[in-house]
């Protein structure tokens, strides 16, 4: 691998498109929030004192930098090329969602927006907000589907143990993708005094950018540790995708590396051969979801349809627009993996490393020992293990047939 070959930034225009996707497709009671949202991101990000204590936040609080580490008898098991994971189950809070938190909790206080609300899937997003909010004296609120609030009790617990109010959302499939519509829903009502934490790399302009600048730490680490530790870049990437920030995250330090290969694993649930799975960049077509054009999964009448994962934050009907941008221009792999393997990897890395994944990681897990198998021995491969899964221990458990 070479190890100077130098990354570049890709930026969307100015209407928030990466081609033909993104952009704000939202109801015009929404864009002067837009765009008071993106005036004040572009204002903070280039001040000096802002960025400082952004820095200060991810060191002291959130425990950066995050280490990559050697899954050596993981190597031995899958045989062919080196497993390092880059170690964002040791954020505080367990996962990576809080690098996006602390820098929107803290721009929604220097907009003196005391009030935040966010939605949730596997419910890391809402504990990490209301985490911050707990922090920064901020009213929380976190909208999260009815029955994501049943397989992820643990982290509703957390969320109202941090002072955050919990709402159910009962509509539709009662996952992710409603939690957002409903999130929606508030803002354009109490745009006046609430800034919303959106927690992926999807949404109208400029959230795709600004999370994804936020979660870009992961992949920036990543880069200088892999040139530090090995004198060498990784020859490939594996990130799970759903909305797609752990993702994008990891791959947009890396995206100039033309020698460095770059896998999103999607939830495939019970076969991309059936309509049980969420996997939009292997199965859908582009369209309109949330505020941006993107890929996503929709029926023959154009209807959202509903998915299925065995994890939570990866039940969604959509992508960030930039992985769509990826997928077309050829840059970036998409693949599914379905909750059987997921689950055998689940156990894999658990009782190889004795390391718990969450069961979103769980499919870069799976991908990334299947493509380990695949590689030479004196190959790299390094997989984002954005989230612990403590917050799982209910679903397996229940998988498995047991009571806790």
């Amino acid at each position: 691998m070479n190890a100077q070959v130098q990354q570049t930034s890709d930026q969307p225009d100015e209407s928030g498109h990466f081609g033909e996707y993104g952009g704000s497709f939202v109801s015009e009671t929404l864009m002067h929030a837009l765009e008071e949202l993106r005036e004040a991101w572009l204002r903070w990000r280039n001040d000096d004192e802002f960025m400082a204590r952004l820095d200060r936040d991810l060191a002291y609080y959130v425990g950066r930098p995050s280490p990559i580490y050697y899954a050596e008898r993981l190597t031995q098991h899958c045989g062919g090329a080196r497993i390092l994971l880059k170690r964002e189950d040791l954020n505080h809070t367990g996962a990576h969602k809080i690098n996006n938190t602390v820098g929107q909790n803290l721009l929604a206080w220097h907009m003196g927006k005391q009030r935040v609300i966010a939605e949730t899937g596997a419910g890391q997003h809402g504990v990490a907000t209301s985490t911050v909010a707990a922090r920064l004296n901020q009213q929380c609120v976190v909208y999260m589907g009815e029955t994501d609030i049943h397989r992820q009790a643990i982290n509703v617990f957390r969320m109202r143990l941090m002072g955050a109010e919990v709402r159910s959302v009962t509509s539709g499939s009662k996952t992710l993708k409603d939690a957002l519509n409903e999130a929606m829903r508030d803002w354009v009502t109490n745009v006046d005094d609430t800034f919303y934490v959106i927690g992926t790399v999807a949404g109208p302009h400029p959230y795709p950018v600004m999370v994804r600048d936020f979660n870009a730490i992961v992949g920036r680490e990543a880069r200088k540790q892999m040139l530090e530790q090995y004198e060498e870049l990784p020859d490939a990437l594996v990130a799970c995708v759903g909305g797609g920030s752990n993702a994008i995250g990891l791959f947009h330090p890396f995206i100039g590396d033309r020698d460095v290969a770059m896998y999103g694993v999607e939830a495939a649930g019970r076969g991309l051969n059936t309509e049980e799975h969420a996997a939009s960049l292997c199965a859908g077509k582009p369209g309109v979801l949330h505020g941006c054009r993107t890929y996503l999964l929709d029926d023959q009448a154009g209807q959202i349809t509903h998915t299925h994962s065995v994890s939570a934050g990866l039940d969604y009907p959509g992508v960030g627009p930039e992985h769509s941008w990826l997928k077309d221009e050829g840059r970036a792999t998409y693949v599914g993996v379905t909750d059987e393997e997921t689950l055998a990897a689940t156990h894999a890395l658990s009782r190889m490393e004795g390391i718990l994944p969450a069961l979103e990681s769980a499919h870069a897990i799976a991908y990334g020992m299947k493509l380990a198998s695949e590689m030479r021995a004196d190959q790299t491969i390094l997989i984002n293990l954005s989230g612990r899964g403590d917050k799982d221990v209910q679903t397996l458990a229940a998988i498995e047939g047991l009571e806790l």
